[in-house]
């Protein structure tokens, strides 16, 4: 159910912002507006994961058996260093189900 969950959410989110923010569809927005937008795919997917990641049994675990957690640091560390969205998130699955 949370993959089911992270799938739909993001699926969501990118056709929103392809919607909004597509410049070859007639819908036009103020500079302002299109920035605003920007922000909306990491502040939701954040909400959407951050509980998955974070949370286990209704409780907060922090530990380093914690599989999540150590496949979204990784993530954020890979993402700084290569700044390559694809070959960041391929890498951290493979490590998080290495870990898990």
């Amino acid at each position: 159910m949370i993959w089911l969950t992270i799938i739909l959410m993001t699926v969501i989110i990118f056709i929103s912002r392809y919607i909004f923010i597509e410049p070859k569809l007639p819908l036009r927005l103020s500079a302002g507006m299109v920035k605003f937008l920007s922000y909306s795919a990491p502040a939701v997917l954040t909400a959407i994961l951050a509980p998955i990641v974070f949370l286990q049994d209704n409780t907060l675990h922090l530990n380093l058996d914690n599989s999540y957690l150590i496949g979204a640091v990784f993530a954020v560390l890979l993402i700084l260093l290569t700044r390559n969205t694809l070959l960041t998130a391929v890498l951290s699955m493979l490590l998080f189900f290495l870990v898990h």
